[in-house]
């Protein structure tokens, strides 16, 4: 999608996230343990680090994807049918290129201007995945730790109907400004506001920022089922629910294989999964997203936003990496209607 193409109002969603290339490997259990990782999470690494876990993948095959969590749910919108545009920090080099290349073909629009080599490198995620699907990922943020409002485009912003914001984008300074901002803003321009958790550990270690997140801003929170349970120190799912019920109009729990729990207007309603063999779980989350975004943008109920998500993330983990190939549009009546 070039920048031509994009006309005002026509924009379904603008995301803003950590611009991060994806590395992904299959891997046994004991190179996590190994590695000392925080396994089924995130760990932020040096260069050093990370370029220690990958020479010990070199006998091992990789893949490489644009990534990073409000890509692959952009990748979503757009694979539904929907336009978007994606606000990330890439540097001028390799990576950076490969990155902006792979986001354009996907039907992204990202005309972003990557910052010099002096500033750092393109941010890189290794992603492990191990025989039980769970996935663990080493994160090197290169230059995206370095993303600033002057890198979101305003103009731009005030054509959609929903800005996203990830979660991850609170483990640095810089960026978790710039989110916070972008939230104003669209506030201010009258655009609606979802924001995604991201991560357990960001829940504990950020819980009031998210909470006054949730109550300020947010139009829309995308949230797991264990990352609900941190936020509200509650086991109960059910519990959880109704606490998000009183300080959100509408969010969106994902709770594996049984599907989610949408919350709108007080109303707490189960959204079936579609069970199926799952091989990887890297993306789901961000494909989940991505149907319901698409779904709240183009006239669909949330329930049906939900059924649409949980089918793109169903078919996700039935695969290795982050995201299906090619548009899934043609697929959304006869799901929404299943």
């Amino acid at each position: 999608m070039t920048e031509n193409k994009i006309n005002s109002g026509s924009i379904d969603v603008f995301g803003v996230g950590n611009a991060l290339v994806d590395i992904l490997a299959l891997v046994e259990d004991d190179f996590v343990i190994k590695h000392g990782l925080n396994r089924g999470g995130m760990t932020l690494m040096d260069s050093e680090t990370q370029g220690g876990i990958l020479h010990d993948l070199e006998h091992t095959s990789l893949q490489m994807r644009s990534g990073g969590s409000a890509a692959n749910t952009m990748i979503g919108v757009a694979q539904s049918g929907g336009k978007c545009y994606y606000s990330g920090k890439v540097a001028k080099d390799t990576n950076g290129e490969f990155y902006r290349q792979d986001l354009l073909e996907a039907g992204i629009d990202f005309n972003v201007h990557p910052a010099t080599e002096s500033n750092g490198p393109t941010g890189t995620c290794v992603v492990l995945t191990t025989p039980d699907a769970e996935r663990t990922m080493c994160t090197n943020l290169g230059v995206s730790a370095s993303l600033a409002m002057t890198d979101i485009d305003v103009d731009r912003l005030s054509h959609c109907k929903y800005s996203y914001v990830e979660g991850y984008l609170w483990s640095t300074p810089d960026p978790r400004k710039a989110s916070i901002e972008t939230m104003e803003q669209s506030k201010r321009l009258g655009v609606k506001v979802a924001f995604t958790f991201s991560d357990g550990f960001l829940v504990a270690q950020f819980a009031d920022d998210f909470h006054k997140v949730v109550s300020e801003y947010c139009d829309a929170i995308f949230c797991n089922a264990d990352e609900v349970r941190s936020f509200f120190k509650e086991e109960s799912l059910e519990e959880c629910a109704r606490k998000m019920s009183e300080i959100s109009d509408l969010a969106f729990i994902t709770n594996g294989d049984k599907g989610c729990i949408v919350v709108e207007n007080k109303q707490i309603v189960d959204v079936a999964g579609f069970p199926v063999k799952a091989i990887d779980t890297v993306g789901a989350g961000d494909a989940f997203a991505g149907g319901v975004l698409f779904g709240l943008t183009n006239g669909l109920s949330s329930a049906q936003a939900a059924r649409w998500g949980n089918y793109l993330a169903s078919m996700v983990v039935q695969i290795h990496g982050p995201r299906l190939e090619g548009s899934q549009a043609h697929l959304l009546s006869q799901v929404i209607s299943g």
